[in-house]
C-alpha cells in the first residue's frame, strides 16, 4: 500500500529541481530503457520513472526523452509536458521528444514555440522530427512559417529525406502555395508508389481536383506505373471535376494496365459513371463485369433510381435477387424512392416487411424513406404510423412528414406538425422552412409567412437561393407582389439563376401585371441566365392574362427555334386557353390537331371551358368534353361542365343525362374554397356559404358591387362584351 501510494504522488508536477537526489549516474541507464520498451500501462511507467529518480538518472536526456514519448505514446501529454519542464537545460534530443509529442496532439502553437526556443539556442530538429514541425505549420496554415522551416531544412540537407518532402509537400498543399508544392515535388525525383498515391490522394482530399491529376502527370515522367490505389484517387478527382472526358481516359488507362478484373476498380469506375449521370456506359460496364457484389448492385440502382429511372432500378432489384445477392440498407433506400415515384403501394408493403425482417430499420433514414413512399403512395395514415415510431427523429423525418400533409391538402396538420417540431427543440433548416411555406399559401396565413421570413433571417437561413425564390413566390401568391419584388432587387445580379428569374415572371404574369414580365424577361437575357420551359410558360400565361395572342405565338417560336426548347402539354395548354379566351376556337383545334405527341387534359381542358365561354356547343366542345371525361371518369366538374353546354345549347336530353350519371355515380364537385387572412385570423369561406358570422354584411357590400359594375357598363359599352359574373361566397 505504501508502495502504490508512493508511486501515485510521482504523478504531481515534477519539481524543477531534485536537491535531495543525486544527479550522478549511479546503474547503467540500459536496462531502464529496455524496461520502458515493455511498460505497456502508465502505472508500469510510473514505477520504472520512481527507479530513475532514485538512481538519479532524471537529468539523462536520453532517457528523459524516452519517458516523454512512452508517455505520450499512452495518452499522457500532461506527463510527458511536466517531465520536460523538470529538466535542467534540456538539449536537442529532449525538445525533439516534446515537439514530436506536442505536434501529435494537435498542439501546434506550442511545437512551434518549442522549435523556436531550439533556433534561438541553435538547436535544430532531427530528420525524424522535421516533419511534424512542418505539420504544424499546416494544421496552423501558417505558410509564412513554414517557409521559414523549408529554409532551415534546405540548409541542413534534409530536404532529401522521403518524409520531410512528403512533410513540405503536404504542408505547401493544405496551405494552398501550389507554387512551392511544384518546386518541391519537381526537385525530388522518386519511384515510390506509394509516395505518389499519397500525393495524389491528398489532392483530392484538400479540394484541388486538377492539381491530383498534376500530380500523376509528374509521376508518369517519373515512369512510375499506377496501380489501383492510383486509379480510384483519380476517378475521385474525375467526379468532383466533372468530367467524363477524363473519366473515359482513366478507364483507358484501367484497360491498357490490366486492371480490368479487380473488383474495386471496377466499382470506381461505376460510381464515376452513376455520379455523371452517364447511365449508358454505367450499365454496359456492370453487364461486363466478372465479378458483382452487393455494393456494385446498389450502385446500379441508385443511378437508376437517382435519374429518374424508377421501373429499371425495381428491374434491376428483382435481378438482384435472382442472382442471390442479398439486399442490405444502402439498397432498401434507393429503392424504396423509386417505388414511391411508382406509387405502387403493394411493392412499398414488401419492401417495408423486408427491412423490418432483416433488422435493416435501425437506421432512420429507412424510416424517412417509407414515410415519403407512403405519403405519395397516398397511404398518410401508414406514413403518420411510421413517423410516431421512430423514436430517433431527424430534421428530415419531420420535414417529410409535413410535406405529406402538404400534398394531401392538410396545411392546418402540416402547421401544427411544425410547431411541435420546434417545441421539441429541433433546429429548423432551409429544407423544412420551404417545405411548410406551402401550407402557410393554401391557407392565406401571410403573418405566417412573415414569421418563417423572420425567423430565416434571425437564423442566418435566407442567404441560400432556393430558400428566397420559396419566399418570393409565397409572398406573391398570398398577394404582396410588392415584398416579392424586394426580395428579387434584394439579391445579387451574379447570385440570381434561373429559377429566381422564372419565380418573379412567374409572380407578375399572375398578377395580370405582364409588361413587368416582358421586361423582366429582356433583363434576364441581358444578365446572360438561359431561359428554360417553365420561363415560357410564366410568359405564355401573362399572354393569356392580357389577351396578347400575337405575342403568345411570337413565344412558343422563340420557344422552339431560339433555345430547341419542345414545348409539353403545358405549353401548348396555355395557348389553347388564350386562343379559346380571344375566340379563335378554331385555331386552338388546328394547334391542338398538329401536336406532336397525344394531347391530355390540361390542353383538352382550357379547349371545352373556351366553348362555354363563347357558347360554342356543336362538334368541337362535344369532342373535348368526351376527351376530357374519359381521361379523368372521377373529376364531376367535366360532366358538370359539359352539362352546362348541353343546356346552353337546349340539348336538355343530353342535361339530364349528366346529372342522372353524377347521381348514380355518386360523384360530387368539390366546392371552390377561398381564405382570407385579417389581422392575424384567417376567415374561410365556399361557394353559397352563409356560415361565417358575418355573412348579411358580406352579401350586401358584394351586392352593392354588382350594381356598381352594372352601372359602369351601362356608361361604358366596351366594358360589356362579356357577360355579367355574380359574385358567389
Amino acid at each position: 500500500m505504501l508502495k502504490t501510494s508512493r508511486s501515485l504522488n510521482l504523478l504531481q508536477p515534477f519539481p524543477l529541481k531534485f536537491k535531495n537526489f543525486p544527479t550522478i549516474q549511479t546503474q547503467p541507464f540500459n536496462s531502464f530503457s529496455s524496461l520502458l520498451d515493455l511498460c505497456t500501462k502508465p502505472q508500469l511507467i510510473q514505477q520504472v520513472h520512481a527507479r530513475f529518480i532514485l538512481h538519479g538518472l532524471h537529468q539523462n536526456p536520453l532517457l528523459s526523452s524516452k519517458l516523454i514519448d512512452c508517455y505520450a505514446n499512452l495518452g499522457h501529454l500532461n506527463l510527458s509536458q511536466q517531465i520536460f519542464a523538470s529538466i535542467n537545460d534540456p538539449n536537442s534530443v529532449v525538445r525533439n521528444a516534446i515537439l514530436r509529442s506536442l505536434s501529435k496532439f494537435g498542439e501546434s502553437k506550442k511545437a512551434l514555440l518549442v522549435y523556436q526556443e531550439m533556433v534561438m539556442k541553435c538547436m535544430y530538429p532531427d530528420e525524424c522530427t522535421y516533419p511534424f514541425v512542418l505539420n504544424s505549420c499546416s494544421h496552423l496554415s501558417d505558410v509564412e512559417y513554414g517557409k521559414k522551416v523549408h529554409g532551415h531544412v534546405v540548409k541542413l540537407g534534409f530536404d532529401d529525406y522521403d518524409l520531410v518532402g512528403s512533410a513540405l509537400s503536404a504542408m505547401y498543399r493544405r496551405c494552398g502555395d501550389f507554387g512551392n508544392l511544384q518546386e518541391v515535388v519537381e526537385g525530388e525525383a522518386v519511384n515510390d508508389l506509394g509516395y505518389w498515391n499519397s500525393l495524389i490522394f491528398e489532392a483530392y482530399q484538400n479540394g484541388n481536383a486538377e492539381e491530383s491529376f498534376g500530380v500523376f502527370k509528374r509521376m508518369r515522367m517519373e515512369r512510375t506505373k499506377p496501380d489501383s490505389v492510383t486509379v480510384i484517387n483519380l476517378l475521385r478527382s474525375t467526379v468532383v471535376l466533372k468530367s467524363l472526358k477524363a473519366g473515359k481516359v482513366i478507364h483507358c488507362l484501367v484497360v491498357v494496365g490490366y486492371l480490368f478484373e479487380n473488383l474495386s476498380v471496377n466499382t470506381a469506375l461505376l460510381s464515376m459513371y452513376s455520379k455523371l449521370g452517364s447511365l449508358e456506359h454505367a450499365r454496359l460496364l456492370f453487364e461486363k463485369m466478372p465479378e458483382r457484389d452487393c455494393v456494385v448492385w446498389n450502385i446500379m440502382i441508385s443511378a437508376y433510381s437517382q435519374n429518374g429511372y424508377p421501373k429499371e432500378s425495381m428491374e434491376l432489384l428483382i435481378q438482384m435477387r435472382r442472382c442471390g445477392v442479398r439486399a442490405d440498407l444502402f439498397t432498401s433506400i434507393p429503392a424504396i424512392s423509386s417505388i414511391a415515384e411508382l406509387k405502387c403501394l403493394e411493392w412499398g408493403k414488401q419492401m417495408h416487411a423486408h427491412v423490418i425482417r432483416n433488422g435493416l430499420d435501425y437506421q432512420v433514414s429507412v424510416h424517412n424513406s417509407l414515410i415519403d413512399m407512403y405519403c405519395k403512395s397516398n397511404q398518410l395514415e401508414a406514413a403518420q404510423k411510421v413517423f410516431v415510431s421512430v423514436k430517433d427523429k431527424t430534421v428530415v423525418s419531420w420535414s417529410s412528414m409535413i410535406k405529406g400533409y402538404i400534398s394531401h391538402e392538410r396545411s392546418h396538420d402540416a402547421l401544427s406538425l411544425f410547431n411541435n417540431m420546434k417545441l421539441e427543440g429541433f433546429k429548423v433548416d432551409s429544407v423544412t422552412i420551404i417545405n411548410v411555406l406551402p401550407a402557410c399559401v393554401n391557407i392565406g396565413a401571410l403573418e405566417q409567412v412573415k414569421y418563417l421570413h423572420g425567423f430565416s433571417v434571425k437564423s442566418g437561413l435566407n442567404s441560400t437561393s432556393s430558400l428566397n425564390s420559396a419566399f418570393l413566390i409565397s409572398y406573391a401568391k398570398c398577394g404582396c407582389i410588392d415584398m416579392a419584388r424586394k426580395l428579387f432587387d434584394e439579391e445579387e445580379l451574379d447570385c440570381k439563376d434561373v429559377i429566381t428569374w422564372n419565380s418573379m415572371i412567374s409572380a407578375y404574369s399572375k398578377h395580370g401585371e405582364w409588361p413587368q414580365c416582358f421586361e423582366l424577361y429582356n433583363k434576364m437575357k441581358q444578365s446572360g441566365v438561359k431561359a428554360d420551359g417553365v420561363t415560357f410558360l410564366g410568359l405564355l400565361t401573362a399572354c393569356v392574362n392580357s389577351g396578347l395572342v400575337r405575342k403568345g405565338w411570337e413565344c412558343l417560336k422563340e420557344m422552339r427555334e431560339s433555345y430547341g426548347y419542345q414545348p409539353n402539354q403545358e405549353h401548348y395548354g396555355c395557348m389553347v386557353d388564350l386562343l379559346g379566351r380571344a375566340g379563335r376556337i378554331s385555331e386552338a383545334e388546328e394547334l391542338i390537331r398538329t401536336m406532336p405527341f397525344k394531347p391530355d387534359a390540361r390542353v383538352w381542358g382550357p379547349l371545352l371551358s373556351a366553348c362555354k365561354m363563347h357558347s360554342e356547343t356543336g362538334v368541337v366542345a362535344v369532342f373535348a368534353a368526351q376527351k376530357l371525361v374519359s381521361m379523368e371518369p372521377k373529376n364531376a366538374g367535366n360532366y358538370i361542365l359539359l352539362s352546362n353546354i348541353y343546356a346552353a345549347a337546349g340539348k336538355w336530353d343530353g342535361v339530364a343525362k349528366m346529372r342522372s350519371f353524377l347521381r348514380d355515380s355518386d360523384l360530387k364537385k368539390t366546392p371552390g374554397c377561398s381564405w382570407l387572412e385579417i389581422n392575424g385570423q384567417v376567415h374561410e369561406f365556399r361557394v353559397a356559404d352563409r356560415s361565417h358570422p358575418n355573412s348579411v354584411d358580406i352579401y350586401t357590400i358584394l351586392g352593392n358591387l354588382e350594381l356598381e359594375v352594372m352601372e359602369a357598363r351601362h356608361q361604358r359599352p366596351e366594358l360589356a362584351s362579356g357577360q355579367t359574373t355574380h359574385c358567389m361566397l
